[in-house]
């Protein structure tokens, strides 16, 4: 008789307090209707309210529940690394807290997984969400496509079923800047997605501001592209060249149009492009830089404050 295989979902909450019972739910009945062993790992990611004292009665009434709570809040990517570093499954699903990632897809993504698919990503097709943060999307998805060294999935996020040698290829890797979405990709393996209707937030508002999601996008962009440090030579070069033309007309103007008044205006105007150029180049080499100086400190990625589980 075959062994029963053993899922571990893993799910990053910030202030989901309303909507934690509601995913352990829908979780609970997902797996038992696959017929899988399976744990529900909650990681507490430094919530404000309430969260820590639901998982704590979720924790004692179902030992199928394991809860993590952080000292403070470290980002979704490090809820799901912490997770990753406490499931025991043969496969481990990566869900958002807030029921943007509905659980009843983990039944499509465990079929794929069976037909031989390493990692099951969802792909988020249509979100409900006002037209222009839909558009946004959209294009930073493509945008980065094209940008990145590693082919990225289009309209891809986290949510996923990962195989346990993907997760333990992603624990060797020791960034602590970290975008899941692109190691995932980077590592390889044989890969596949699954559309789904990615909804709106079942209880309060996005933690999602446009500035949050900026950072999210330069975050990915920086972490798995060298496309902007060549931008910044080409825009040197082109800058370079324009320079000698307008020299050489200058040269040239002088001697058939000798009269021609010459004033500051056209001086200002190229010292402020010149200068708009390099602060631009700047602040590129910057963003790197940041990087660089965020991995060589060296620090955790996380802090576990306690780790709940059932007491049976």
């Amino acid at each position: 008789m075959a062994k029963k295989k053993i899922l571990s979902a893993i799910i990053a909450c910030y202030r989901d307090e309303q909507a934690i019972p509601i995913m352990y739910e829908r979780l609970s009945k997902v797996f038992k209707k696959i017929g899988v062993d399976y744990e529900i790992i909650f990681v507490n990611d430094g919530s404000p309210d309430n969260t820590e004292q639901v998982l704590e009665k979720l924790v004692t009434s179902d030992s199928h529940v394991i809860g993590i709570n952080h000292s403070r809040n470290f980002s979704s990517q490090m809820a799901f690394t912490s997770g990753m570093n406490l499931a025991n499954g043969d496969g481990v699903i990566l869900l958002d807290g807030d029921l943007q990632d509905p659980p009843e897809i983990i039944e499509k993504f465990y079929a794929k997984w069976l037909e031989g698919f390493d990692v099951v990503y969802g792909v988020r097709t249509t979100r409900e969400a006002p037209l222009l943060m839909q558009l946004a999307y959209k294009i930073f998805y493509r945008v980065f496509h094209k940008l990145s060294y590693v082919k990225i999935p289009l309209d891809a996020g986290d949510f996923s079923l990962i195989d346990r040698k993907v997760v333990e290829a992603l624990k060797l890797l020791p960034e602590r800047d970290r975008f899941l979405r692109g190691l995932r990709a980077w590592v390889g393996y044989k890969q596949t997605g699954v559309p789904y209707m990615r909804p709106e937030r079942m209880f309060g508002q996005t933690t999602n501001s446009l500035l949050k999601n900026l950072g999210w996008a330069s975050k990915g962009i920086f972490s798995f592209s060298y496309v902007p440090l060549q931008f910044i030579t080409l825009i040197s070069l082109v800058v370079f060249f324009v320079a000698l033309l307008a020299i050489l007309a200058q040269i040239i103007s002088y001697f058939i149009f000798p009269g021609t008044p010459r004033g500051t205006t056209t001086i200002l105007i190229t010292v402020l492009f010149i200068g708009a150029i390099q602060l631009l180049g700047i602040s590129v080499l910057g963003q790197y830089i940041g990087k660089i100086f965020e991995e060589v400190k060296q620090r955790p990625q996380y802090i576990v404050k306690s780790i709940l589980r059932n007491p049976n």
